[in-house]
């Protein structure tokens, strides 16, 4: 007996352990234990519901029920049209208990955008919250694969398409005892579209390992525990909410829904709930912050920023109000963030404006990935001098599976075995990266690399700016030049030559823009990027511009 138990945990001959032994890895297992640890505990609120985590579990299940109920099985493709509800945090779970696929839509989207993700992923089944249904009555009869659309009732709005209200449709299902597991950790659990605005949208595929380990990376690195209140200001279909929707129920933390983002419920709703973590790109950032109600946090708040690389102004005035600020960077393709800018000893010490300089810095690979990369054009590390630029390249644990039916673009994305970002940054010597710019939002000027991400920080450093965008503009002479468009705080009313004289008493001249235009808001999209491609495209009209 004592040479079998030997045998079965690998001892003495360095055997390894049978693969009955071993557990497939999912986000599925946290939901299960956080529900047999904290079976009373709040798991969800929005307005005045009360969900326990008991209760998340046995509804999660019952949805999935109902989803076997209407049809679905393994390997098919549910889409959830929805903001930042309860049954939006729910879906996370529900159809990965089948072994099918969600696919959280973005839902600012235009109707034939969502209808090509609906058909390129070949979704079996909608569910959508009714007033966003609504405007798909000409798209979703041209969806032969859609079987069933399954309407929740928010707003009253009639749809004039059948539906199945939501209630109807949980009443298929009971709350059977589905396991919480997986028979193979590489299965795609999710599939992510990316936006887009360089051609069709990419279905991007998470698989329930990798949801796993990065949902255990979003709890060390943004800290999460027990006593977590996570206010969804970041949408949970946008790379499924950072892998949050999964992290925070694994920690047995609450989840405080929110379904549209506003200043004034954000900050109401930090004083009421008590709310102690969020994560929001920089732009909402900078309207908290400026927001009529904002005031210091009435307890220690962590904010995760990431999206855009956030400015020393904006990481300076998060602080001031008391927050915590940890910044991460990452891609659609990589479950979100993928590194963080982890603080040094003495970081903290160090005078608000310096620290602040340190912590816009993307940083170093999270804790279950491999080390992030900076290359040149032969894949080669660039030096670690902070002003060589070179392109960002990642692998590891929570870099996605692939493009789904779209083969080619996902050998072209892995060329030299990582994935290539796109992205233009510096290595610094401690080994950090610091991001320049987009590959395709980098100037070239006169043969010179002006970095769009160098000159927005300048600009957002004047006192007057509350928030900016450069871009490349065509030039006779230097083939293409900088000019920003400034959004003003209001009140304020700086002119183009003070916000170029600012630029030049902290850059070289060559990089402040030749034009400022003075705006009222930015292009951006749902998750708060500013969306530079529409601004450029305003610009150069017909004419090409050359990326290099």
């Amino acid at each position: 007996m004592a040479y079998l138990k030997e045998q079965q945990i690998g001892y003495p001959f360095g055997h390894l352990m049978p693969d009955v032994y071993r557990t497939e890895l999912t986000p599925l297992s946290f939901l299960e234990r956080s529900a047999l640890v904290y079976p009373h505990k709040t798991a969800i609120v929005e307005g005045d519901r009360r969900i326990t985590y008991q209760e998340m579990a046995d509804r999660s299940r019952q949805m999935a029920d109902a989803l076997d109920r209407s049809g679905i099985g393994p390997g098919d493709r549910v889409a959830f049209l929805c903001t930042n509800i309860p049954e939006m945090l729910m879906a996370h779970f529900s159809p990965a208990l089948l072994g099918a696929v969600l696919v959280a839509v973005n839902v600012r989207l235009s109707p034939e955008e969502i209808r090509y993700i609906l058909d390129h992923s070949g979704a079996k089944l909608l569910v959508g919250e009714d007033h966003l249904l609504a405007g798909l009555g000409e798209v979703i009869p041209r969806l032969s694969g859609l079987s069933e659309v399954v309407s929740i009732d928010r707003a009253g709005t009639e749809v004039h398409f059948p539906v199945t209200p939501f209630d109807r449709f949980m009443a298929r299902g009971s709350v059977r005892p589905l396991p919480w597991t997986v028979d193979d950790e590489e299965r795609t659990i999710s599939i992510n579209y990316t936006s887009g605005t360089t051609g069709r949208p990419k279905g991007v595929m998470y698989t329930h390992r990798g949801a796993y380990l990065n949902a255990l990376g979003e709890i060390i690195h943004s800290r999460h525990s027990p006593d977590t209140v996570y206010l969804w200001t970041l949408p949970m279909f946008h790379c499924n909410g950072w892998c949050t929707t999964w992290g925070v129920t694994a920690i047995g933390g609450t989840h405080v829904c929110l379904p549209k983002v506003d200043p004034a419920d954000i900050w109401s709703l930090i004083d009421s709930e008590r709310v102690t973590h969020f994560n929001a790109a920089p732009t909402v950032l900078i309207s908290l912050a400026h927001a009529p109600q904002a005031h210091p946090f009435p307890q220690p708040v962590t904010v995760t920023t990431a999206g855009a690389p956030p400015s020393p102004t904006i990481i300076k005035a998060m602080e001031d109000l008391g927050a915590q600020v940890v910044h991460m960077y990452g891609l659609t393709e990589t479950y979100g963030p993928h590194t963080v800018c982890e603080l040094q000893p003495g970081v903290t010490d160090l005078p608000v404006e310096e620290r602040a300089r340190f912590l816009s810095r993307q940083g170093v690979s999270f804790i279950m990935a491999d080390p992030t990369r900076v290359v040149d054009d032969q894949m080669q590390d660039i030096p670690q001098d902070a002003s060589t630029l070179g392109e960002v390249v990642m692998r590891g644990n929570n870099v996605m599976k692939g493009y789904f039916d779209n083969p080619e673009a996902t050998q072209e994305a892995f060329a030299g075995g990582f994935f290539h970002s796109g992205d233009i940054a510096v290595w610094h010597p401690d080994g950090y990266i610091d991001l320049r710019d987009r590959s395709k939002d980098i100037i070239i000027s006169g043969g010179e690399n002006i970095s769009t991400i160098e000159v927005e920080k300048a600009i957002a450093s004047h006192p007057a700016v509350l928030e900016c965008a450069v871009i490349a503009i065509p030039h006779e002479r230097w083939g293409e030049r900088p000019k920003a468009f400034v959004v003003p705080k209001i009140g304020e009313k700086p002119d183009r030559q003070e916000i170029i004289d600012h630029v030049r008493s902290r850059l070289a001249r060559f990089k402040a823009p030749d034009e400022v235009e003075m705006v009222q808001t930015l292009p951006k999209t749902s998750t708060g990027k500013i969306q530079k491609f529409v601004l450029r495209d305003r610009e150069w009209g017909e004419r090409d511009r050359r990326i290099n």
